[in-house]
């Protein structure tokens, strides 16, 4: 990925952040079959290895988890959110007409390495932790106890487990910090107006960093 440094995003707690609050990731993997790209909701054990391990499964019909081979590279992409900046939004444009449109992003790219669990007992406990992480704090939340047993452990024989060990994780938040910070607050007003509060949030916590930059 094309990280210029000051896009960069380095904070392994804010990356992981990032994996928790927006989980379904696009793992792509080069196996026999070729390039590949599948969507897949994942849970992050940040205590595991040295950049974290990614959890997931897949349905036993989807070809990825023959298509690779344990220990095979591959690369999952959590996106939070972008939009399109105008560049009438900013300030700036009535000084100087030489402005183009840009789009702003926040993406965190894992790099790892595959292995493939097909055994019913270490699905039954992703499907329990994946539950537990997006159930348990609903103020109803539902469990796997809900349905009959004998429903569940056919759904468990019908999906394969995956772990991704992150060896690497890059993060880049384009924001707009390339600018001057009258043209990030503006350009982030107007987000903010049209409902992009993620990233109209995030460009202003940025200027405010700049503006604080400034002062020192």
């Amino acid at each position: 990925m094309y990280n210029p440094t000051h896009f960069d995003e380095s904070r392994p707690d804010t990356l992981h952040a990032l994996i928790r609050q927006y989980p379904l990731g696009a793992l792509i993997t080069h196996g026999r079959s070729g390039l590949d790209a599948n969507h897949v909701p994942f849970m992050l054990d940040a205590d595991r290895g040295a950049h974290g391990v990614l959890v997931a499964h897949v349905a036993r019909p989807n070809p990825v988890w023959r298509d690779v081979a344990n220990g095979d590279e591959v690369l999952v992409i959590f996106r939070a959110a972008d939009a399109y900046i105008s560049p009438n939004w900013y300030p700036t444009k009535r000084e100087s007409p030489k402005q183009v449109p840009t789009w702003n992003y926040i993406v965190a790219h894992a790099h790892g390495r595959i292995t493939i669990h097909d055994d019913e007992e270490y699905v039954r406990g992703v499907v329990s932790a994946l539950t537990a992480a997006h159930e348990d704090h609903r103020p109803e939340p539902w469990r796997l106890s809900d349905s009959p047993p004998g429903f569940i452990d056919a759904m468990v024989k019908g999906i394969v487990g995956l772990e991704v060990e992150i060896t690497s994780l890059v993060g880049k938040a384009k924001l707009s910090q390339n600018r001057e910070e009258r043209d990030i607050r503006s350009a982030a007003a107007m987000l903010l107006a049209q409902g992009d509060r993620l990233i109209a949030d995030a460009m202003s916590a940025r200027a405010d960093l700049k503006a604080a930059k400034s002062k020192s």
